[in-house]
């Protein structure tokens, strides 16, 4: 068997597969379409796991900020709670009056610090609104690792299917668009969180 009939041996089986039923020029148009589409998702994946990871963030600091104020309301309740005991028990020698009106004013004062609806700003309503921003913090936290992943087995879709052009190869195309299927899936459940994703 002469050298060339070798090699038209050997490229006889690839031949008959890049010219099957679409041929060879349809298979890249629509790979190339395919991998248009998987590069918008891929975006979408990265703007999701960008605005997971800001929320994460903004909400822990707005927890901490919020846990630094409840805890200095805290103090002065202490404070103004401290001096109106020690009024009452130094007693009411002198201006009886002008120390019990003293007295009451610090325990209003530390009594308002308990709960402020009219502002929000009480320890009842500065716990509330911690709790509320840890809440949002877990959310995101719980959000990231799904758009993370996503973002990898995106860029692996694309790269495969890039190769499968290069090689003219539908398996290797059905393989990037299985990663392609699993990257969606884990977006969507970035945004939706239907399904529980382990954290750290």
């Amino acid at each position: 068997m002469e050298a060339t009939d070798i090699a038209e041996h050997i490229h006889e089986p690839h031949h008959a597969e890049h010219h099957g039923p679409l041929g060879l020029d349809w298979f890249r148009r629509l790979a190339g379409i395919y991998l248009g589409i998987v590069a918008m998702l891929l975006a979408i994946a990265s703007l999701g796991g960008g605005a997971a990871t800001k929320e994460m963030l903004s909400a822990n600091i707005h927890a901490s900020d919020t846990y630094a104020y409840y805890q200095a309301k805290y103090l002065r309740q202490i404070h103004y709670q401290t001096a109106a005991d020690l009024l009452e028990a130094a007693g009411t020698s002198g201006d009886g009056a002008k120390t019990a009106a003293l007295i009451q004013r610090y325990r209003q004062t530390a009594a308002r610090y308990e709960s402020e609806p009219d502002t929000g700003d009480g320890k009842k309503e500065l716990l509330a609104k911690a709790h509320d921003w840890e809440a949002r913090r877990e959310l995101a936290t719980a959000r990231d690792p799904n758009f993370e992943l996503a973002e990898a087995l995106l860029q692996i879709a694309i790269v495969i299917g890039s190769v499968s052009i290069v090689a003219v190869s539908r398996w290797l195309l059905g393989l990037s668009s299985v990663l392609a299927i699993c990257g969606i899936a884990l977006t969507l459940n970035g945004f939706f969180l239907l399904v529980p994703f382990p954290h750290g």
